[in-house]
């Protein structure tokens, strides 16, 4: 029995590694971009490279092809976003930081034609904005 419990330690330790470098990995990523773009929003490469960032994490790529999410939708969820939620409060912003997160790519693709304001609200709610 110690055994099993032992390794089922090992197992979890293992897994919440890898978990947070994945976690960690994304932030970066989305930072990056922030940084990048925070002058030039408007920039249609943007969307070419938030594509970029989610087709190269497993878990957000496996979101996008379950909701087989094109180039069109990333471009107007974005598009809808930037209406109502473009300021940048530390490390967040919520028209690029809201698709590096599993939770709220989710949301967003099953909601992709609600009203812009709604989605806004519901993305800044999730990163307590």
């Amino acid at each position: 029995m110690n055994i099993f419990l032992d390794v089922l330690f090992v197992a979890l330790v293992v897994y919440f590694i890898f978990a947070i470098r994945r976690s960690m990995r994304m932030s970066k990523a989305s930072v990056a971009l922030i940084e990048k773009y925070e002058n030039d929003k408007q920039n249609p490469q943007l969307i070419d490279d938030i594509i970029a960032a989610l087709n190269s994490d497993t878990l957000l790529s496996r979101i996008l092809k379950q909701h087989n999410a094109t180039r069109h939708d990333i471009a107007r969820l974005h598009a809808k976003l930037m209406k109502w939620g473009d300021f940048r409060k530390y490390n967040r912003y919520v028209p690029i930081t809201s698709f590096f997160n599993v939770h709220t790519l989710e949301y967003l693709l099953a909601h992709k034609n609600d009203d812009a304001k709604a989605l806004t609200e519901k993305m800044m709610n999730h990163f307590h904005l």
